[in-house]
This record gives C-alpha cells, structure tokens and sequence, in this order.
C-alpha cells in the first residue's frame, strides 16, 4: 500500500513541476503585456511652462494645443494688432494641452506672464488669456494700464464666461476664442462692455467650471487599475487551475 502512496505522490510532483513551468513562464509573457498597456493609458505628458517659447515677436496668438483653426488665429492676430496700434494695450491668448500635476491654470497664466514680460512696465499694458484644453479651465492676467479701461470683474467673466459657455455645447474653440477676442477688443477700444453670450435654459453655469476631483479623475487611472487587478488574478487563476487538473 505504502508503494501506491509513494507512486501517486511521485506522479503529482510530475504533473505539478512542468505545470508551476507553464505557470512562469504565463507570467514572463502577461506581465510584459501588461506593463506596456499601463503605459499606453498613461496620459499624455502635461505642458510645462518652459515648453512655452519666449514670446515671438509679433505673436497674438499661440495654440499649442492645436485647437484653433488657421482662420481664427489669423482674425483674432489682426484684430489684438490693430487695437496694440490704436491703443497701445495688447493682448495674447495661448492654449495648452494638460497642466502638470498639481499646477493651477492661474498659476501658469501668473508665471507666463512674469516670463513672458520681466518688469512691472513691460506688464502693465498686457493683457494674457490661457487655456488647458484638457480641463477647458482658463486664466487670465492683466497689467496696471489695463485695469482702469477692463476691471477684473470683467476680464474674469471673459476668462470664464464669453470662452467657457460655448464650450458646454461641444468643443466650440472657434467660437469660443472669437468671442472672447470680440469683447476684448471692444472693451479695451473703450467701447460699451457687450457682455456674455446669454445663457440657453439648457445650459447650466454652475456645471461649466471642472471640480478639482473632475480635473484629477482620468480614464488611464481606472485602466492601470484594471491591469494591475488582472496581472493579479489571471496567473492565480491558471496556477489554482493547473493544480485543480493535477490533482485529478
């Protein structure tokens, strides 16, 4: 009797070696997969604000983004250049794609505007509007001779009004961007302010600006977290499997 236990024994230690083999080697092959999938979801890398070249010369507009049509540039670059000839204010609108982690649209607008202008009267006839197209969250800065033609309250409500409302309709950057170059240029001519655009019943304000938790979530967190579950629980499953049918 103790020879048939010997031999079972025997025959399972068979059966289990090449199986635990296939087992490994399943894992040299899935994990490879997996990691290069991970790295597919990642998102794409953010902007940083050294990506930014220094300010051309004769430039009102840089979409780095690639959002804006050739159109558009071209209508809002002669419309900021005759109101810099008649005024002497000037204006520049930039569009990013993803912010770094844990940067704020304000906080790149504020840092490109230092950047791009170094002294306090460089700044003050500026005025920089900033976009991540990511988010669809917007910045603006304005310098100390623009405040008196455009208030804050007013230049804000072009940053997160004229711009962000089309946006709630679909990716309208056109007109979007050739609304707000509209009010700009009105406002800073010191003409009448023409407002927003109004508000359609189906759109709602208060869902326009991204939340930060909206800004954080990503599909590529829940798609690493899926591959990190199935690198897991495959090989597991096979190996538990491989035993089961040993074992019979």
């Amino acid at each position: 009797m103790s020879w048939l236990l010997n031999l079972f024994s025997l025959l399972i230690q068979f059966v289990r070696r090449p199986m635990w083999e296939a087992f490994q080697r399943l894992n040299l092959l899935v994990l490879p997969l997996l990691l290069a999938a991970q790295l597919i979801a990642l998102p794409a890398s953010a902007t940083s604000l050294y990506e930014i070249p220094d300010l051309p010369e004769n430039t009102w507009v840089l979409d780095t983004a690639e959002i804006l049509s050739r159109t558009t540039e071209s209508k809002l670059s002669t419309a900021f250049s005759d109101l810099a000839a008649q005024s002497g204010l000037e204006t520049r609108i930039v569009t990013i794609h993803r912010l770094d982690y844990e940067e704020t649209i304000e906080g790149f607008t504020d840092k490109l505007f230092k950047r791009w202008f170094l002294t306090a009267d460089a700044q003050a006839n500026q005025t920089l509007l900033v976009i991540d197209n990511v988010t669809n969250n917007t910045g603006i800065r304005t310098g100390e001779k623009v405040k008196p033609v455009m208030p804050d309250a007013i230049a804000t409500s072009v940053a997160q009004e004229t711009v962000l409302l089309p946006l709630k309709e679909g990716n309208k950057y056109n007109q979007a961007f050739l609304g707000a170059g509209d009010r700009l240029v009105a406002v800073l001519s010191g003409q009448a302010d023409p407002g927003p655009p109004e508000v359609k019943d189906t759109v709602m304000v208060e869902a326009t600006f991204a939340t930060p938790e909206k800004t954080k979530e990503s599909n590529a967190t829940v798609w690493v977290f899926g591959f990190l579950a199935a690198a897991t629980i495959i090989p597991m499953a096979t190996y538990y499997f491989y035993q089961y049918m040993g074992s019979r």
